[in-house]
């Protein structure tokens, strides 16, 4: 077998569809664009991912395969126009060795709230696992908006789980490395599912999903967990709003639409809920064309899934950053929008009061993403936490505070994943930690106990208990620390 040392530009590996030829970037082998399943396509949109036919010469998989279909939302992370097809059902595998070393696989779920992302974004380049950790490390595209996550169950058996098919996707991808990734150097009995934002939302309704047991041995939550998830009623709603919106009501009338007409109908649908609240529209405050659940792939909720025991033998890495909301609430926030939205959360004047007391110099805005990042992130986090605890699971829980030198962003959503991959050189990534001295110390922090997880299980600091309630805390210097989230923490109790 080929070995960086014995290859000086390119290897060739097997597969179950085909042999594939991939090439040295990094100092390590790279694999990108391979097929995990048929594109999505004609009769297959909306369908569950079905094998590749395959191939018969070498193909060439030196460059990333497209993006699923997608439309920028203008924010920092995706403001950029990417290459998209709706034949976007791909992988990219980063080895140290073709080898049969057995090595722990690093399987990544990029984020983007469901609507954006790719595996290819440089941010989740895993040459450095690979090189420092000898991991292998697997990115990939999944379907996502309304081609990923309209339940049209209502048009036959075939579309049972079109409300889910984004997570379904990753199930297949997971199927696919557990058949292929020996011959990549890696062990499919040592596979760590990990994803930030929505892709940590992905990693909770794995942990989830009956049809996703005995794939992934670890996984690790970043800012996301097992609560992101629509009930069939809601789903029902967005594909009523879909249908209108595209003038359909039959389903061929949704295939033979342009990819395009359909991100237009999303965006619209988007927007109209956005003027109201997603609890008032939807019942729930989840976006729409987030998975549906009531299906064999998700039964339940997630969190009601974890907290009857479901996947109490996988350990967990979960945590999140500080100021996760800063990167999502816009302009200044003044004391009457602040007071509605502890409101809408269910906990009144009384939740408001608690974070005036936990945080008395902050301002309307501080305040607003305070609870913000608490609702949407930290609690959940929390939650899948103590549920796990009740069967004896092991959870670790880190919390990221190194703050960028950007004032507005401060430990922003997304800012700890560029910490992790040990990638604080790569595009974008400046933007989000500001001038000066790269805090190197921190990504090695998080690159070690990432790494170490990844390997052990365990990534260094004594697990979470309700007892004791131990955090990582990532910063300069990082340290461990007992329940940062008292005061706070117990305003949520009965609310979430």
């Amino acid at each position: 077998m080929s070995t960086i040392a014995e290859s000086s530009s390119s290897a060739i590996a097997e597969t179950t569809s085909g042999p594939v030829q991939g090439r040295v970037r990094d100092d390590v082998f790279l694999f990108a664009g391979i097929p995990y399943a048929a594109p999505p396509t004609g009769e297959l949109r909306f369908r569950p991912a079905q094998p590749h036919p395959g191939w018969g010469e070498v193909r060439t998989t030196t460059k990333f395969g497209a993006a699923a279909p997608q439309v920028p939302t203008g924010g920092m992370t995706d403001s950029a126009p990417v290459q998209w097809d709706e034949d976007c059902l791909f992988l990219n595998i980063s080895t140290p060795g073709l080898d049969d070393g057995k090595r722990p696989v690093l399987f990544w779920i990029h984020g983007g709230g469901f609507r954006t992302g790719q595996g290819a974004i440089p941010w989740y380049n895993g040459a450095s696992f690979a090189r420092n950790g000898d991991i292998v490390v697997v990115s990939i595209n999944y379907r996502m908006g309304a081609l990923g996550f309209t339940d049209l169950s209502r048009f036959g058996e075939e579309y049972a789980c079109s409300g889910i098919n984004g997570i379904l996707d990753q199930i297949t991808a997971l199927e696919w490395v557990r058949n292929n990734v020996a011959n990549f150097g890696g062990d499919p009995a040592q596979v760590t599912i990990a994803g930030e934002s929505a892709g940590a939302f992905s990693v909770g309704a794995l942990l989830g999903s009956p049809k996703a047991e005995g794939l992934f041995h670890r996984a690790i939550l970043q800012s996301g967990a097992a609560h992101h998830t629509l009930p069939p009623e809601a789903g029902n709603i967005v594909t009523d709003l879909l249908l209108e919106k595209m003038n359909a009501t039959t389903m061929d009338e949704l295939l033979t639409a342009s990819a395009d007409d359909i991100l237009k109908a999303q965006r619209n649908i988007d927007t109209e809920l956005q003027r109201g609240t997603l609890s008032s529209s939807l019942g729930v405050p989840v976006s729409p064309f987030y998975p549906v659940v009531g299906n064999e792939v998700l039964p339940t909720s997630p969190i009601e899934a974890i907290e009857s025991g479901q996947s109490a033998d996988i350990d967990v890495l979960a945590g999140t950053n500080k100021d996760e909301a800063t990167l999502f609430v816009a302009g200044e926030v003044d004391d009457a929008k602040v007071k509605k939205e502890a409101e809408r959360y269910g906990g009144g004047d009384g939740l408001l009061e608690t974070y005036r007391r936990a945080l008395p110099d902050a301002s309307a805005t501080e305040l607003s993403v305070a609870m913000s990042t608490d609702f949407t992130f930290r609690l959940p986090a929390l939650r899948l936490a103590e549920a796990r605890e009740n069967h004896g699971a092991n959870t670790w829980m880190y919390w990221f505070t190194w703050e960028s030198r950007n004032p507005k962003l401060k430990a922003t959503h997304a800012l700890e994943i560029p910490f992790v991959f040990n990638n604080l050189d790569k595009p974008g990534v400046d933007l989000f930690i500001g001038e000066g001295p790269q805090p190197q110390s921190v990504a090695d922090d998080m690159h070690a106990a990432w790494t170490r997880f990844i390997r052990e299980g365990d990534p260094g600091w004594p697990a979470y208990t309700c007892e004791e309630r131990i955090n990582m805390r990532f910063d300069q210097p990082s340290e461990t620390v007992a329940d940062p989230d008292a005061g706070r923490r117990e305003a949520w109790e009965g609310l979430r």
